[in-house]
C-alpha cells in the first residue's frame, strides 16, 4: 500500500500542472471574467441606473416573499456552482491527454527500462495511473471549485451589499454546504463512469507504437462509420444512434465531469421534478445516485477493467527497443 501511496504521489509530481495548476489557472480565469462583468455592470448602472422592474435591488429583496427568497438563493447557488462547469471541462481534457500519455510517454523516452528495473509490478504501475485519473484529478478539480465558488458567492454578496440588499441574508438564502457535499459525493460516480474511457484510453497507450492519440479516436469513430453505413445495429433491433452513444461517446467523452447525465437515460429522468428553485437538485446524491441502478454504468465498469488488464498486459509484453 506505500508503495501504492508514492506511485500515486509520484504522477502528481510529474503532471502537477494538469492535476493541480489547470483547474486554479481556469477557476483564476472564471474569477477574474465575472469581476470584469461587475465592474461593467456598475460602470452602465453608474450611467443609466440600476432599475429592475422601477424598483432598486435593496427595495425588491425588502419586499419579496417567500418564493422570490427562494429564487434569490436558487440564483446564488448556480452562481457558486458554476465555476464547476468551466473547471470540469478543463480536468476532462487534462484526464483525456494524461491517460494518452501516460504509458506512451515512458516507452517513448525509453525511461520505461529504468521503471521497470525497480521492484515494483506493472500492475502497480498501472493502477497508480488510474487512480491518478479517476480520484486525484477530480478531487483536485472540485476542492478548487468549491474555493472559487464560494470566493465569487462572497464577491457576489459584497457587491450587491452596496445597493442595498443584506449581504448576511443573500449568504443564507444560498446552500453552500449542500453544493460542498453534493460535488464531493459525485467524485466516486465520477470513477466509476469514467472507467471504459479511462481504460480505453490507456489501452492505446500502452499498445500504440506512435500516434496514440490517433488509435484512440481513429478506431471507435472508423467503426462507428462502418456499423452506420451498412446497418450492423439493425441485426440486433437497435438502432445506429445507440452505438455511437453507448461504445463511440462511452469510451472518448465519458473523463468529462457531467458526461452521464448527458448520455445516460437516468441522469435525464426526473430532473423536470427538481423544480427552479433547487438547482443542486442535479447534483444531489438523490438524482445522482439512482445512476448505480443503471446497468450502462456496470457495463461501463466491467468494460474498462478489462481494458485496463490489457493496457497491464501491453505495459508488460510491449518492447520498443
Amino acid at each position: 500500500m506505500k508503495t501504492f501511496y508514492w506511485l500515486v504521489k509520484r504522477e502528481f509530481w510529474e503532471h502537477r500542472g494538469g492535476f493541480l495548476w489547470a483547474p486554479v489557472v481556469t477557476g483564476g480565469v472564471f474569477l477574474i471574467l465575472n469581476v470584469m462583468a461587475i465592474i461593467t455592470a456598475e460602470v452602465m448602472s453608474a450611467r443609466h441606473g440600476m432599475q429592475i422592474g422601477g424598483n432598486d435591488i435593496g427595495m425588491m429583496m425588502r419586499n419579496a416573499d417567500a418564493g422570490d427568497l427562494a429564487q434569490v438563493g436558487a440564483a446564488a447557488d448556480v452562481a457558486m456552482i458554476s465555476s464547476m462547469g468551466m473547471i470540469g471541462i478543463v480536468m476532462g481534457i487534462v484526464v483525456l491527454f494524461y491517460c494518452l500519455g501516460s504509458l506512451y510517454d515512458d516507452r517513448r523516452d525509453r525511461s520505461v527500462l529504468f521503471w521497470k528495473s525497480l521492484p515494483v509490478s506493472n500492475t502497480s504501475t498501472v493502477l497508480s495511473k488510474v487512480a491518478s485519473a479517476a480520484l486525484v484529478a477530480p478531487v483536485i478539480a472540485v476542492v478548487v471549485s468549491i474555493a472559487c465558488g464560494l470566493l465569487q458567492l462572497i464577491l457576489f454578496a459584497i457587491v450587491l451589499s452596496f445597493h442595498g440588499v443584506n449581504a448576511w441574508q443573500l449568504l443564507t438564502l444560498s446552500h453552500p454546504i449542500r453544493a460542498i457535499v453534493s460535488l464531493v459525493s459525485n467524485i466516486p460516480l465520477y470513477a466509476l463512469w469514467a472507467m471504459p474511457a479511462i481504460g480505453w484510453l490507456m489501452l492505446c497507450s500502452s499498445g500504440a507504437r506512435s500516434k496514440p492519440f490517433l488509435w484512440a479516436v481513429a478506431v471507435p469513430v472508423v467503426l462507428g462509420l462502418l456499423v452506420s453505413w451498412f446497418g450492423i445495429m439493425g441485426l440486433f433491433n437497435l438502432p445506429t444512434a445507440w452505438f455511437w452513444g453507448n461504445v463511440v461517446q462511452r469510451v472518448l467523452l465519458s473523463v468529462f465531469p457531467g458526461s452521464s447525465l448527458v448520455f445516460d437515460k437516468h441522469g435525464l429522468q426526473g430532473m423536470n421534478d427538481l423544480g427552479d428553485n433547487n438547482p443542486l437538485g442535479v447534483l444531489s446524491p438523490d438524482h445522482t445516485y439512482g445512476l448505480l441502478a443503471s446497468p450502462n454504468l456496470w457495463i461501463g465498469v466491467l468494460t474498462g477493467a478489462v481494458l485496463i488488464a490489457g493496457a497491464i498486459w501491453f505495459r508488460r509484453v510491449r518492447d520498443d527497443s
